[in-house]
């Protein structure tokens, strides 16, 4: 009470001196001037003293009551621990299954004959000549560009028949980071880039046909005039994937081997698969292409991913339509835990406000005094919520779980097997919005109980014992 006498009359004195010529400040106005000088640097440093004193003590208000705020702080905690593990999760299981799905066939972008999609037969080709090579490899978010052949062929044998997916590539270019077939290889070898480079074929056709490593396997299919044709290969190698949908419908030849069967041109393919730096970058990516092909007066269509494996795309949707559902449900919990210890708090301190009031406190004053109690009260959540996430979080994205021995066997979605051990890795977007979310969320949360304690009316609040 006595430094807010005191600064009134410091105030009070400064306006005598500016606005009050008294005769000593007439005979000479130096003195006036330097009155004024020298009490302006105070009241800059008890203002910011004040802000200072602000912050403390809505730090020391917090702590008034301990239980409920370590209970208000664990479950700002464990909401945003939920956020980060359950989002980093779904980003690295999700990006590992869309880069499998572009590893199994048409890379991030496919570029083919506009009518493949809706009629795809070994007759709607695009050239893979170097003109169209130097437009999609010249694409800054493009890491590579694969030529490829796919289509149906019936596989044949002295006693057995299947029928499979074949996908030709040319095995001088290809390596794992572009065919995932490649890395399941479970016996034998991969093919040679020559006209009799063998076949590869999924471990389930091997059992069926009766097959063993060097055996002769007859490929059927319909060549580019519609005349049925066949080739003779050698089993190369036995692809074991873990997808019961691959291992029992996948066929992988050399690319010249079929197109001299099939009788297609050295630079004709069925598709282009274009893969790209990052996965997120599809849609932007695919429409530049597409552009660049118009440019060039080219008929290919440039197709996203989702596109051509819509049941993925919309397993993924749901699957990350549910979670999102999911952490709003849990941030709305941890939000009405907020508001009622800040709403409590202000109730159970009306007197403390209303004497705060009396002595000179603005309503201004009293609602930032509430909000920062808010501001502490997120920030101690974000940095507990480091200290108890790291440490799963770095398990997790370093050893992972192992869902395959959990459940016994792989799972797979469309036709694409979801990742054997689970690990996480979040996108740091996701997890500038998570931080953000928690930090709003608390702090809307105390806008009406700040609001209530701004209006407190301090001839009624003093009546309160």
């Amino acid at each position: 009470m006595r430094t807010t006498e005191t600064n009134s009359i410091s105030d009070r004195g400064v306006e005598m001196s500016a606005g009050q010529a008294s005769p000593a400040t007439a005979a000479g106005g130096a003195t006036a001037s330097t009155t004024a000088t020298s009490v302006a640097p105070r009241d800059v440093g008890d203002t910011k003293r004040r802000g200072t004193r602000l912050w403390v003590m809505a730090w020391r208000n917090l702590w008034r009551n301990r239980r409920r705020t370590l209970l208000t702080l664990s479950s700002i905690v464990f909401g945003v621990f939920l956020a980060i593990i359950a989002t980093a999760m779904q980003d690295q299981n999700w990006a590992d299954m869309i880069d499998l799905a572009a590893r199994l066939g048409g890379g991030h972008v496919s570029v083919q004959h506009p009518e493949y999609v809706d009629h795809p037969t070994i007759t709607r080709t695009v050239s893979a000549d170097e003109r169209m090579l130097s437009v999609l490899e010249g694409d800054p978010e493009v890491k590579a560009v694969m030529p490829r052949v796919l289509g149906q062929v019936m596989l044949a044998t002295a006693g057995e028949s299947a029928g499979a997916g074949v996908i030709a590539y040319d095995p001088a270019l290809e390596s794992t980071e572009t065919l995932s077939a490649l890395e399941a290889i479970a016996d034998g070898e991969p093919l040679e880039d020559s006209p009799d480079g063998g076949i590869l074929l999924g471990a389930r056709i091997v059992s069926k046909l009766g097959l063993d490593l060097g055996d002769r396997v007859i490929y059927t299919l319909t060549d580019t005039h519609g005349e049925i044709v066949s080739g003779l290969a050698r089993l190369k190698g036995i692809v074991e994937t873990g997808s019961a949908a691959a291992d029992s419908g996948l066929a992988l030849l050399p690319i010249d081997a079929l197109r001299e069967v099939v009788d297609l041109g050295p630079t004709e393919v069925t598709q282009l698969a274009v893969f790209l730096q990052d996965q997120r970058r599809t849609d932007p990516a695919a429409e530049r292409i597409a552009g660049e092909l118009d440019q060039e007066g080219s008929e290919a269509a440039a197709l996203a991913w989702y596109a051509s494996r819509p049941e993925l795309a919309g397993f993924i949707a749901m699957k990350v339509g549910g979670a999102r559902f999911m952490e709003i449900l849990i941030a709305i919990l941890v939000a009405a835990g907020i508001f009622n210890t800040l709403f409590v708090s202000v109730m159970e301190r009306m007197r403390e406000f209303g004497i705060l009031s009396a002595i000179g406190w603005s309503p201004g004053k009293l609602f930032g005094l509430v909000m920062l109690e808010s501001f502490w009260m997120a920030l101690l959540g974000l940095i507990g919520a480091a200290v108890v996430t790291a440490g799963p979080y770095f398990y997790l994205a370093n050893t992972g779980i192992d869902v395959a021995a959990i459940i016994g066997s792989q799972m797979d979605i469309a036709g694409v097997g979801m990742p054997s051990v689970l690990k996480v890795g979040i996108f740091f977007e996701n997890l500038v919005i998570i931080v953000v979310f928690a930090v709003l969320a608390t702090l809307l949360s105390g806008i009406y109980p700040a609001w209530r304690a701004g209006r407190v009316e301090p001839v009624e609040t003093l009546k309160i014992v």
